[in-house]
């Protein structure tokens, strides 16, 4: 194998990307702006739901429920009428209207057990399904600290909880790291199937089979060339889109993780040429990529523990270089893993990019031919 091929070869394609404006538009895109949004847009999260109040009871204790709701997670309650409540649910105006009755305050403090009306719009299904619970407690937080004089609850036990990687259960950190994974495996996929592919389409394969170049030294070339750029789009995202512009703390070594990933891209880039030996153009290569990566992001662990799905899946995807990388990265990011922790990862995923160079070869040759 003649190194200078592959290096001549791979400079050649960082020309190729270089000139392909939709393409550095999609890298710039998927480490920037898509990890950003991720990370302020996740579902679980509830803010600036807004909320209204029809207050009947006029009270000190309805006063009190009303005051307890705000910003961030709430908007500035509105105080309504009961004749513009359905008006408003209506209109979309209010995706929740908490009605609270006459003589509230005096059943309360008389032991009885009155109720508080709450209407959700649930066409805003993440909102109704969070915000939900979260004015359930609100209300019985303010409820009980006005008759009791205390919030703590009544029960013989009580629940200290200590939440460690993320003391503040924010669901952005999850989402920004979670976000980098998906972009190194998306983009690895497509840059070096793109490759391949724009060779097809330009008729330069033709031009290569004349050159005194191998199959192998052509794969590498694509390998390392695509692969760099991706290396170094998720640096970028890492240390200044996570850790600088979002404050997400790395707990572990971002060069151990960077390792991680040069093993990620050798398993998933061959993956992307095996992938565009078998499509013949460039849509049929993204349906096909379609295919792929969605059991890969939904069935690695990256968006549901994989401790929850069966059994079988859990083996299966035990092919997969997604599930052991999301492992390793999980555990260098979030819990401040060592490689004494993590090695067992690093070996099956050069086991698994062994394996996938060496049927992307075997299909590539017979492509060239």
């Amino acid at each position: 194998m003649n190194l200078r091929n592959v290096w001549t070869l791979g400079v050649k394609e960082l020309r190729g990307l270089w000139r392909d404006w939709i393409m550095l538009v999609l890298i710039v895109y998927a480490f920037s702006l898509s990890i950003y949004t991720e990370s302020r847009a996740m579902p679980e999260a509830l803010n600036k739901a807004a909320i209204a109040i029809v207050d009947e009871d006029q009270s000190h204790l309805s006063s009190r429920i009303a005051l307890a709701f705000y910003p961030p997670w709430f908007m500035t309650p509105e105080l309504i009428t009961t004749a513009e409540m359905d008006r408003r649910m209506d209109a979309g105006t209010d995706t929740f209207a908490l009605n609270i009755p006459p003589d509230f305050e005096r059943d309360v403090l008389a032991g009885r057990v009155p109720a508080i009306q709450l209407n959700v719009d649930a066409t805003r299904m993440s909102q109704a399904f969070t915000g939900s619970g979260y004015i359930q407690q609100i209300v019985s937080g303010e409820v009980s600290e006005f008759v009791t004089g205390s919030r703590e609850s009544a029960l013989p036990v009580g629940l200290a909880l200590r939440a460690r990687y993320n003391p503040g259960l924010d669901p952005g950190w999850f989402g920004a790291i979670n976000s980098v994974i998906q972009s190194i495996t998306m983009l690895s996929l497509i840059l070096t199937g793109a490759a391949l592919i724009r060779e097809k389409e330009h008729g330069t394969v033709e031009h290569l089979l004349v050159m005194p170049v191998t199959a192998a030294e052509i794969m590498l070339s694509k390998i390392w060339s695509m692969g760099l750029v991706v290396l170094l789009g998720s640096s970028f995202a890492l240390i200044a889109v996570v850790q600088g512009l979002l404050a997400v703390p790395v707990q572990g070594s971002v060069a151990l993780f960077l390792a991680g990933v040069v093993l990620m891209l050798f398993a998933m880039t061959a993956l992307g040429i095996f992938m565009a030996t078998i499509a013949g153009t460039m849509p049929q290569f993204a349906l096909l990529m379609m295919l792929v990566l969605m059991p890969l992001n939904v069935l690695s662990g990256g968006m549901t523990p994989r401790e929850s799905m069966p059994e079988v899946i859990q083996t299966v995807m035990l092919a997969a270089p997604n599930t052991h990388f999301i492992i390793l990265s999980q555990a260098i990011l979030f819990r401040g893993a060592g490689f004494d922790v993590v090695w067992p990862q690093f070996v099956a995923l050069a086991v698994i990019g062994t394996v996938l160079f060496r049927l992307a070869l075997d299909r590539f040759r017979k492509f060239l031919r």
